[in-house]
């Protein structure tokens, strides 16, 4: 199965580290670290994360208390993050909230 994406489905619940390789979608609740070498994470709408997200690129509808490490970091409309951030490329679309601080470019 190539390229398959990973699906957390929203009502799930989960306690300890998530560790993936392809493209993964989170629509339910982490309560720990969230760690991939080259993969793409979404955190859904639905989405409640406590803890850090590291990864190649992030995208963010949901809600994250936690830092994100990622080559790319999208933070779209509603979605809110509560950490930081470290990426080389980030965009915020209006309506989310960030409250932290962000380093980009490195």
């Amino acid at each position: 199965m190539a390229n398959a994406t990973n699906v957390l489905a929203s009502g799930i619940e989960i306690t300890g580290t998530i560790k993936f390789s392809n493209d993964m979608i989170i629509d339910g609740s982490v309560n720990g670290e969230i760690t991939s070498e080259s993969g793409q994470v979404t955190i859904a709408e639905n989405a409640k994360i406590i803890g850090d997200i590291k990864a190649g690129e992030v995208k963010l509808y949901g809600k994250v208390k936690g830092t994100i490490i990622a080559d790319r970091c999208e933070l779209k409309a509603n979605s809110i993050l509560d950490g930081d951030i470290q990426t080389k490329k980030f965009l915020v679309e209006e309506g989310a909230t960030l409250s932290g601080r962000t380093q980009i470019g490195k």
